[in-house]
């Protein structure tokens, strides 16, 4: 048995084993609504799957025909997606250990330009042999002549720009980024917050602050949950998640962070610098 839980604590929910699979999805879609390079997704039973609170406060955004994607309506956090005898649940809200690892990476042809996959788990251009499902895929444009940044959410009602240079970039494994986005983990840019423009779609944000935590806040559109800049004038800094662009950056991420708080069932692989807290 595991229990899952948002980032406000309002959904919360437990199932049951055993897990049918573990996927690493790079679809457009998928990374729009995490704001992430990728999600992560246990297929669970159904009638395995319970939600304990909050059933009120999930939000559900229909992404496609048939396709539905779950948030909380209070903190954002990316809950669980799909419909009939089996779901699949965002891996980066578990509260403990699911004893499942991911199996293979999805839709590897349409992974964002800036993330590497470092790891040696098989790569499907869509879906694995043997699954047949429609494909929905948002393209993404190729970089800027300007540098700047376009982003926006998987329903498109909130679009914005952001000006270079980019002063950092960072996979962020913190427990609170997992829970944010649902995700093993974030890639956040980090920019001049004057040089951040919301170009539409502003009053559709929704917010929610960590009630113990200093900074740590988190904007997400309200209509389709996904993860969008939270733009404070009084910071040095404003972070941009990756997963929301629309244009590549032309770099990736340069260090893992909070690297001791990663999710169990994550293996960081390749060679860039890991940090147990920030540099």
């Amino acid at each position: 048995m595991n229990t899952g839980s948002c980032l406000c604590g309002a959904v919360r929910w437990r199932m049951e084993g055993p897990y049918a699979r573990m996927t690493n999805c790079h679809c457009s879609m998928c990374r729009k609504a995490h704001g992430a390079p990728f999600a992560t997704y246990i297929r669970t039973d159904t009638d395995k799957f319970e939600v304990l609170s909050g059933a009120e406060s999930v939000t559900v955004y229909e992404a496609s025909d048939n396709f539905k994607r779950r948030f909380c309506a209070h903190c954002g956090s990316v809950l669980w997606i799909g419909e009939g005898d089996q779901i699949g649940v965002a891996a980066g809200c578990l509260d403990d250990d699911p004893g499942i690892r991911p199996q293979h990476h999805i839709f590897t042809a349409s992974k964002a330009p800036w993330h590497v996959i470092a790891d040696d788990l098989p790569q499907f251009d869509e879906f694995p042999t043997g699954v047949a499902r429609a494909v929905i895929e948002r393209p993404q444009q190729g970089a800027s002549e300007t540098g700047v940044l376009h982003g926006s959410c998987l329903c498109g009602g909130v679009a914005f720009t952001a000006e270079p240079p980019i002063l950092a970039v960072y996979n962020c494994h913190c427990s609170r980024c997992q829970k944010a986005r649902g995700a093993a983990h974030t890639t956040n840019g980090f920019v001049d917050p004057k040089g951040l423009h919301f170009t539409r779609g502003k009053d559709l944000l929704g917010y929610y602050k960590v009630p113990d935590a200093k900074f740590f806040a988190q904007a997400f559109c309200r209509t389709c949950g996904s993860g969008m800049p939270n733009l404070d004038l009084t910071r040095d800094r404003v972070g941009i998640p990756f997963g929301a662009l629309d244009t590549d950056p032309g770099q990736g991420a340069g260090d893992h962070i909070y690297c001791g708080s990663k999710a169990p069932w994550h293996t960081i692989a390749g060679d860039l610098p890991q940090h147990a807290e920030r540099p």
